[in-house]
């Protein structure tokens, strides 16, 4: 007699693909906005890209609840900071504060992997990325903390140039480019259509 053995997991990889370069005066953040769910696709319009501060901004792929939820959490604890300092979290002290959080869940890790992006103190662009666990990714790992010579729009160029190669070799990547740009100016979204099959 086979022994049956129940296989349950409460993640689920929703897919996605997340990028974001630093510049010396600018942030790209870059997302698709196709979710799935193994060969089927629940949406074509979802966003991984929220903004938690003036001049940070964070992009998720993996298990979508799980992104959600790290981004309630992290969006309650920026706004205890604003009370009790009177101002926005640097990019920085975000990326300190996410960190921290992935670390606190670790026996139980929100299935996230993470793009934090923005601006510093001084004006200057800065990325960090992160795994489940709070670790830099290690496909990343060779650029953390690496400004790009890139121009802005070289830059811009650049990752829609990834994404058009990306969507060509992942069933899970596609649909459409949102990207973000953070500069001394603000902030503004750019997008550009991607293959749909």
């Amino acid at each position: 007699m086979v022994k049956e053995q129940a296989n349950w997991s409460p993640y689920d990889n929703n897919g996605g693909t997340v990028v974001a370069i630093a510049g010396a005066d600018y942030c790209v953040i870059a997302s698709d906005t196709r979710m799935s769910t193994g060969y089927s696709i629940l949406t074509r319009d979802y966003s991984k890209i929220c903004q938690l501060a003036d001049k940070s901004v964070m992009a998720s792929s993996g298990f979508q609840a799980d992104v959600r939820a790290l981004q309630k959490v992290l969006a309650a604890r920026h706004l205890t900071y604003q009370h009790q300092h009177n101002k926005q979290m640097s990019c920085p002290a975000m990326a300190q504060l996410l960190s921290n959080t992935l670390y606190y869940k670790r026996f139980f890790p929100y299935y996230a992997f993470n793009v934090l992006g923005g601006l510093d103190n001084e004006g200057k662009g800065c990325v960090y990325t992160y795994d489940a666990l709070k670790s830099p990714s290690p496909l990343l790992l060779p650029a953390k903390d690496a400004v790009t010579p890139l121009s802005e729009t070289e830059a811009i160029d650049l990752v829609k140039t990834c994404f058009a190669s990306a969507t060509e070799r992942d069933i899970y990547t596609g649909d459409r480019l949102e990207v973000v740009i953070l500069n001394a100016n603000g902030l503004r979204r750019e997008y550009m259509e991607l293959r749909k099959d």
